[in-house]
């Protein structure tokens, strides 16, 4: 995984608007990005309306101080300034304990068909998303993932209940896509154990498979085949580790309090 080595700000409250002043420190609903926006020309037109979706801003310590666009906040200028923000990342398993990757569609402005987890992407600046507390973040990223598995994959809540989801702990990454566009966040890693029905978005997802743990490190070395850095990077960490212990003596590894920082 690629890394910049600028020397950044430590972003704060009370900075973040000299800084970025496209933030809006207002948790906001909207970020309404122009039709004639020239950084997003050539794309997918519902990938840019996506584009608007409200990330939360945060400090590196994981207090939300505020609020961008995904396009504010995935622009590699920003990003190497030190703009931040919140995701998360789920890894859902059947009753057999195989993984279901994803691999994201051509469409998509960010690491476009890399192979990747069962469902990647960010609460958003919304009621019911947001939160200051690591409790009620967590519970805001539930929410955030249960509605993006539907959007992508086709799976709804009844499916996925909030109670069911396992927080594991939270990643702090840094990784370019292309010259343009990027991904700074603390990233929270969510389990959850279910069998589900599936029907892929195809302007979010190109393909799916089940694995097992040794067949998705056949997947690693097959050359032809790319995968997200936040995923390279759990993968490498501690991703065996915690599927091994999957059905016994997961609960070690659940509700990690400290921020992992793999920059």
């Amino acid at each position: 995984m690629g890394s910049t080595t600028t020397e950044t700000q430590t972003i704060t409250a009370e900075n973040v608007i000299r800084l970025f002043p496209d933030v809006d420190t207002h948790l906001a609903t909207s970020h309404r990005v122009p039709t004639s926006d020239a950084d997003l020309q050539g794309y997918d037109e519902e990938q840019i309306r996506l584009m608007e979706e409200v990330c939360i801003v945060l400090d590196e310590n994981d207090v939300p101080i505020g609020s961008a666009s995904k396009k504010v906040c995935h622009l590699m200028t920003n990003i190497n300034e030190g703009l931040l923000h919140r995701a998360f990342s789920v890894f859902l398993f059947d009753s057999k304990n195989r993984l279901l990757l994803q691999q994201r569609a051509s469409e998509k402005i960010t690491f476009p068909d890399m192979w990747t987890n069962t469902c990647c992407s960010h609460p958003l600046g919304v009621p019911g998303e947001t939160g200051d507390e690591l409790e009620a973040a967590v519970q805001g990223v539930r929410r955030a993932a249960q509605r993006k598995l539907d959007q992508e994959l086709g799976i709804g809540a009844k499916g996925v209940p909030l109670d069911k989801f396992r927080f594991l702990t939270r990643i702090h990454y840094k990784a370019p896509s292309d010259g343009k566009w990027g991904e700074h966040e603390i990233d929270y890693i969510l389990f959850i154990k279910a069998d589900v029905d599936h029907t892929p978005n195809p302007n979010e997802v190109k393909d799916t498979r089940y694995v097992s743990e040794a067949e998705l490190k056949a997947m690693f070395k097959n050359d032809s085949l790319k995968f997200t850095p936040w995923f390279k990077l759990i993968c490498e960490s501690m991703l065996f580790e915690w599927w091994e212990h999957l059905d016994q003596g997961l609960e070690k590894y659940t509700g990690e309090s400290q921020i992992r920082r793999m920059l």
